[in-house]
């Protein structure tokens, strides 16, 4: 594995979010997912930088958005992270939503580059654990987060929609 030649992780800014939604079409066809709705970058927005329009909204980011970005300045991966709580552990931790680079740069040291990443970001928040998932088919993710020395815990993911009041 050779890594990118100065590829480096760095926070989304506004003008990355048409990209990151493209990434994030694309991660949702790889994980034969339904592709997210159209105007995606737009409801990302409020969620990754705030806003003081949304009512009953708090007016800071609930969402954290890191990219992958290379020397050329092609953005060509990102992760998604949120503050969560345990129950069982009367503790949050850092709750990875997504992460995903572009098949043609996978191989390349970016993985390791962003979950040293999201270390810092958890340390930054004073958390001291980070949970996410994959699904169980991801044989090559799988590998990866092995090799991290990172556990697994057996689950199904479940999703309930809520009708509009």
């Amino acid at each position: 594995m050779s890594a990118a030649p100065a590829a480096r992780i760095r926070h989304a800014r506004r003008e990355d979010l048409d990209r990151v939604a493209e990434l994030a079409a694309e991660h949702a066809a790889y994980e034969k997912a339904t592709p997210p709705a159209p105007g995606l970058a737009r409801r990302l927005e409020p969620l990754i930088f705030g806003t003081s329009d949304a009512p009953g909204r708090p007016d800071h980011p609930r969402l954290r958005c890191l990219v992958a970005e290379l020397p050329d300045g092609r953005l060509v991966g990102y992760a998604t992270c949120a503050p969560e709580l345990s129950t069982w552990d009367g503790a949050e931790y850092l709750h990875m939503d997504c992460l995903y680079l572009a098949a043609t740069e996978r191989g390349l040291g970016l993985g390791p580059l962003f979950m040293a990443a999201l270390r810092e970001e958890a340390r930054s928040l004073g958390l001291t654990e980070i949970q996410w998932q994959t699904p169980t088919w991801n044989e090559g993710a799988i590998r990866f987060y092995d090799r991290l020395g990172a556990t697994s815990k057996q689950k199904l993911r479940y999703a309930l929609p809520v009708e509009p009041v």
